[in-house]
């Protein structure tokens, strides 16, 4: 990418950030005199102005603990963002069609005005709310998958996670009841494609402790990850490092035969942000032929947007990265986006089965509305 699109890209999220915070902002002040009529417009723009900047300050590079005071209330605002600029389109539009359909007058009554505004603050408080109760929870999922006869008997219970965002606000709180549900689902191998840390190791506050709750994790064949697209940068060693310490294989576009009952491939996402200190995800075609046909495979693959580059021979392929959109209407989009953005899918009967998890953390906002952060586990028979 070249620096003249990098600066172009920067220079139009700035400027579609900036004109959604002038119309929240607005919107804002004229419900608030409504209410305080002696209200500074000028000393509201400046507080405002300032909520606002501040999560900009997140993408410099500050000092500890002001970067995690920034980044922790940074992440908060971005949701309550979202909603107030949901909410307040939605009321104004709804308003638009009552003046069209002489529905509403014009102009528009106080008491409309009123009624109107703080229904959008409602809903923005009741979403933010819920968001934040909702991604402390952790739901189980459970799959059912037949592959080929004879090979996985008697079952095989795959219990895989994805996204744990490690480094992201509350992803490490969550880390021990993570380990706790998995054991007690006494899975035979544990599957983790990607999205392990959030960008920067650094920013995970315990490693030592992450890595010993790592190392409870049981299961009798062992515990396999991937890279996603979070998991490299200038921190990428680290990363590795600390998933070997903790007995965890991470498999970069390899494949390993697990106890002559099936094969496990895991592969490099196709674009890490800040690159994986110079691996590149290879074409794994020729690899995937060599192994046994009689053998159930299944691949671990971060995005599930390469799902043309597996025939036949692959049985099922476990992928993350979408978070099924994190909060609403996230999965309208992502559903657009993906063939796939969720749960169980196969294109037809000799296409390989696809899982895809909404994962177990969060990404930027630490919220989860109309989703759930999730533990899957996979029953192979």
């Amino acid at each position: 990418m070249s620096k003249l699109t990098i600066v172009f890209a920067i220079s139009l999220a700035l400027l579609i950030y900036g004109g959604a915070n002038l119309y929240i902002g607005h919107r804002l002040y004229r419900g608030l005199v409504l209410i305080f009529t002696r209200i500074n417009k000028w000393v509201f723009a400046c507080v405002y102005g300032v909520i606002a900047f501040i999560y900009l300050l997140q993408f410099l590079p500050l000092p500890g603990a002001i970067n995690e005071l920034v980044t922790t209330s940074s992440s908060y605002w971005l949701g309550i963002f979202v909603y107030l600029l949901l909410w307040f389109v939605v009321i104004d539009v709804v308003i638009f069609i009552g003046k069209l359909c002489k529905l509403i007058p014009s102009p528009v009554p106080k008491v409309v005005r009123l009624c109107s505004w703080g229904l959008a603050i409602l809903c923005t408080i009741g979403f933010v709310g819920y968001g934040i109760y909702n991604a402390t929870q952790i739901k189980e999922v459970k799959y059912k998958i037949s592959t080929k006869d004879s090979v996985v008997s008697p079952q095989m219970k795959i219990v895989v996670i994805s996204d744990l965002h490690l480094g992201a606000i509350q992803s490490e709180n969550r880390l021990e009841e993570i380990v706790e549900k998995i054991n007690a689902m006494k899975p035979d191998l544990i599957a983790i494609p990607g999205d392990i840390f959030n960008d920067d190791f650094d920013a995970v506050k315990n490693p030592k402790r992450v890595s010993e709750l790592f190392k409870q994790l049981e299961a009798p064949y062992g515990v396999y990850a991937t890279l996603g697209n979070h998991d490299g940068g200038k921190t990428f060693h680290q990363m590795v490092k600390l998933l070997k310490d903790s007995n965890i294989m991470l498999l970069k576009d390899e494949y390993v035969i697990i106890d002559d009952r099936f094969a496990l491939a895991g592969r490099l996402d196709s674009s890490p942000i800040r690159g994986y200190g110079g691996l590149k995800r290879k074409d794994m075609h020729d690899s995937l032929a060599k192994i046994d046909p009689k053998l159930p495979l299944i691949v671990l693959d971060h995005k599930p947007s390469h799902l043309e580059e597996y025939s036949n021979n692959v049985d099922l392929i476990l992928s993350g990265h979408t978070h099924k959109g994190q909060i609403f209407p996230g999965s309208l989009i992502t559903n657009q986006i993906y063939v796939v953005d969720y749960g169980h899918y196969q294109k037809n009967p000799k296409s390989p089965h696809v899982i895809v998890t909404s994962g177990v953390g969060t990404w930027g906002m630490p919220m989860r509305v109309g989703t759930n952060n999730e533990i899957v586990e996979i029953l192979l028979d």
